[in-house]
């Protein structure tokens, strides 16, 4: 089991909209409020103590632990998950991960690398034993496999910071029994949710890091005719793009494993949301060039850029995009291809319409609808249209598949019971 760096970019593969007469399909809906509100789900755990969050795939359960330094969780599939923060225990991130081999027998390679600027440590894990709870006899055949993650936290700062001071390190272990291929996808996911503060809950995980490092920033240039002006030029880490679609691809697969399960809208949140994490930082420089371009379009044209004017902009672009779908893979174009290559479907379009937004500070989030297959925009906005209540505020929706107005929604996929609400913060 041999979790390995890539160096060369994969293939980019995707709700499906009709295109019929518009006046026929689009209705407006007046400050009018469709039912009743979304159903949002639980948001990743978060420690108020040492700042790091946790995104755990669904149906782990907690098993035991102080609920202050150390957490465990396990799963239906016999998947576990058990993560320590040391205060002040170890000297180094090294120290940490060669303890952790001691202590329970590890037979896994070890690779450090650095994560955002921090120190951290991928280990493959090979051990007996039944847990991390004793060392394996010699010779002993491993029975447990996974992965484990060990990565610095921020100092506290009632000690940290001083010359010679020990950094507080987190350590997950993620593992089941050995021969179960279908669960390494989600020790790997349930690692690479963690973010060890809050900087880092808008960048990809430390394993997306370690396995697709981003590389050197390039200079690219977005499309004028998708951006309604001249050409924008912006930076992009040079593997951004292979690094996203690899998490959309990971993520995807491990979704499917839902789509039977009582729990599969908590699922389907949980995929957007790792995406969106994954995918903020990678298009921050993108998404401010172009909010940049539009406020000087405005200017030039004796008109400001307010919070509607720039979420009309940032609609039309996005409605600008050529239709796109992989029926055969993960049917979500990774948010570097779609604002690079101007293409995607209405998940993707969507997401990204909600980050352009974002990263302006305008609140924004998306629904998606299983039994519609239609994914659209949410944003907290003044405006006239239609408007679906969710988290307890009344988004202004967005279509974003087709050229029509911000609050525009077709009548026949109006039902409010039907769209699920999704939240990235």
């Amino acid at each position: 089991m041999r979790l390995l760096k890539h160096k060369s970019k994969v293939a980019v593969p995707k709700c499906q909209i009709l295109e019929l007469p518009r006046i026929l399909l689009f209705i407006a809906l007046l400050p009018v409020i469709l039912g009743l509100p979304f159903q949002a789900f639980a948001e990743p755990l978060y420690s108020p103590l040492w700042g790091f969050s946790l995104d755990l795939p669904e149906g782990y359960e907690y098993t035991g632990g102080d609920m202050k330094d150390r957490f465990s969780f396990r799963n239906s599939s016999g998947a576990t998950f058990d993560l320590v923060v040391y205060p002040g225990t170890y000297q180094s991130v090294e120290a940490l991960a060669n303890d952790v081999k001691q202590r329970i027998g590890n037979r896994g390679e070890v690779n450090y690398f650095d994560y955002h600027n921090r120190k951290a440590a991928l280990m493959e894990l090979l051990f007996s034993d039944g847990g991390p709870s004793g060392r394996a006899s010699s010779g002993q055949k491993a029975n447990r496999e996974g992965w484990g993650l060990c990565v610095e936290l921020d100092a506290k700062p009632e000690g940290g910071g001083k010359p010679g001071a020990k950094p507080p390190l987190l350590v997950a272990l993620a593992y089941g029994p050995t021969g179960n291929a279908a669960l390494e996808m989600l020790h790997i996911s349930a690692l690479d949710s963690i973010a060890p503060s809050a900087a880092e809950q808008r960048y990809c995980g430390p394993v997306s890091e370690f396995t697709w490092p981003r590389g050197e920033l390039k200079k690219v240039s977005l499309r004028g005719d998708l951006t309604g002006g001249p050409v924008v030029e912006a930076l992009i880490a040079e593997n951004d793009a292979a690094g996203a679609q690899a998490l959309v691809d990971r993520e995807f697969a491990i979704l499917r494993r839902y789509e039977r399960s009582p729990l599969w809208k908590e699922a389907w949140v949980r995929f957007y949301r790792a995406i969106y994490r994954d995918s903020w930082e990678r298009i921050a420089d993108p998404c401010f060039q172009l909010e940049r371009s539009w406020a000087v379009q405005a200017l030039h044209e004796g008109t400001g850029l307010s919070e509607g004017a720039l979420a009309a902009k940032a609609l039309a672009f996005v409605q600008g995009f050529s239709y796109e779908r992989n029926l055969m893979g993960s049917d979500f174009v990774n948010l570097v291809s779609a604002l690079l290559e101007g293409k995607g479907d209405c998940d993707s379009r969507s997401m990204l319409w909600a980050v352009l937004l974002s990263q302006a500070d305008i609140p924004a989030c998306m629904m998606v609808s299983r039994d519609y297959s239609h994914a659209m925009g949410l944003a907290g906005i003044e405006g006239t249209g239609a408007r679906f209540e969710f988290e307890g505020r009344k988004w202004l929706v967005a279509e974003t598949t087709s050229k029509v107005a911000l609050g525009l929604i077709r009548q026949d996929i109006s039902g409010i019971d039907h769209w699920l609400g999704v939240s990235f913060e």
